[in-house]
C-alpha cells in the first residue's frame, strides 16, 4: 500500500472545511472588535500618541 492509497482513503476533506470555518469565524471577531463602538476611544488613544505631548513616552533602546 503506499502513502498516496493511504492517505487518499483517510477521508481528511473535512478538516479543510473545519479549518476553513474558523479562519473565518476569527477573522469576523476580529472585524467585529475594530469597527465596535464600545472600542473606539482606545483606537482613538492610541492613533493620537505620537502627537501626544502630555505624556511623552521614552523610546526603547537596544540592550535593556
Amino acid at each position: 500500500m503506499s502513502l498516496t492509497e493511504l492517505m487518499s482513503g483517510a477521508n481528511l476533506d473535512g478538516y479543510a472545511q473545519v479549518s476553513l470555518l474558523l479562519f473565518l469565524l476569527a477573522f469576523v471577531l476580529v472585524l467585529w472588535r475594530v469597527f465596535s463602538p464600545r472600542f473606539k476611544s482606545t483606537y482613538d488613544k492610541a492613533a493620537r500618541m505620537p502627537l501626544d505631548d502630555d505624556t511623552p513616552q521614552t523610546p526603547r533602546t537596544r540592550g535593556e
